[in-house]
C-alpha cells in the first residue's frame, strides 16, 4: 500500500521536539545540607520539610540483623 499523504521531515521533527529528556533538579537538605531530589525524603538524614520522617538508624540496624540471621541460616 502506498502512503497517500506523508508527513514532511520538518513536520515530524517539530512534533518530536517535545520528546527531549529533562534532567532532574536537586536541592540542599535543610537539616544536613546534602543534595537530595526535590519533594522527597533526604536519604542521609531522613528529614522532609523540617520534620523527621524516617528513622534511618533503626532501618540500618534492622537490615544488619536480617543479614546476620541469613548468614547464620546458611551455615
Amino acid at each position: 500500500m502506498v502512503v497517500r499523504m506523508r508527513h514532511t521531515k520538518s513536520h515530524t521533527k517539530n512534533r518530536r521536539s517535545h520528546h527531549a529528556l529533562v534532567s532532574t533538579s536537586f536541592s540542599k537538605c535543610e537539616n544536613c545540607q546534602a543534595l537530595k531530589k526535590r519533594h522527597t525524603v533526604c536519604a542521609t538524614c531522613g528529614f522532609y520539610r523540617g520534620k523527621k520522617v524516617l528513622d534511618l538508624v533503626k532501618k540500618t540496624e534492622k537490615k544488619q540483623k536480617k543479614a546476620k540471621a541469613k548468614m547464620a541460616e546458611a551455615k
